[in-house]
């Protein structure tokens, strides 16, 4: 019987997949303890209590969904690149630059900084595009 090895670009997906979640704790952080009159977290609806943030906890909740949709992409990407035999060491790296730059992405959108985080949104594309088809032949 041969186990199956754990690759670093699975560690990437599994990273990538906890992503989200330490936006939502990012943005929702500065609500916890605090009551509800006062402007605190509302666990009983926390989407509106989320849309009625402002400023960096908007932004990190926005941070969020973004993370959230580009999972399905990133994920499919990797699996493809190891069905297709690609280069492990090359496939490692591209998807620890991907996790690089979403993680860097997230920074620039909570801290406000639009076009460094789109320009970090479109680099972070085309890592993701060139783990697809880094074992295409």
């Amino acid at each position: 019987m041969q186990i199956a090895k754990f690759t670093i670009a699975y560690w990437c997906v599994f990273f990538m997949a906890i992503l989200p979640f330490v936006c939502a704790w990012i943005a929702k952080g500065p609500g916890f303890g605090k009551s509800r009159k006062v402007g605190g977290y509302d666990n009983d609806d926390p989407r509106a209590w989320l849309a009625k943030q402002s400023d960096w906890q908007r932004r990190a909740n926005s941070a969020q969904a973004n993370t959230f949709e580009s999972l399905p992409f990133f994920i499919g990407a990797v699996i493809i690149a190891h069905q297709l035999g690609a280069p492990q060491a090359t496939l490692d790296i591209l998807a620890l630059i991907f996790v690089t730059f979403r993680i860097i992405y997230v920074a620039m959108y909570v801290a406000g900084f639009s076009t460094i985080r789109s320009a970090i949104w479109a680099i972070a594309l085309f890592v993701n595009i060139g783990i697809l088809f880094i074992g295409y032949r």
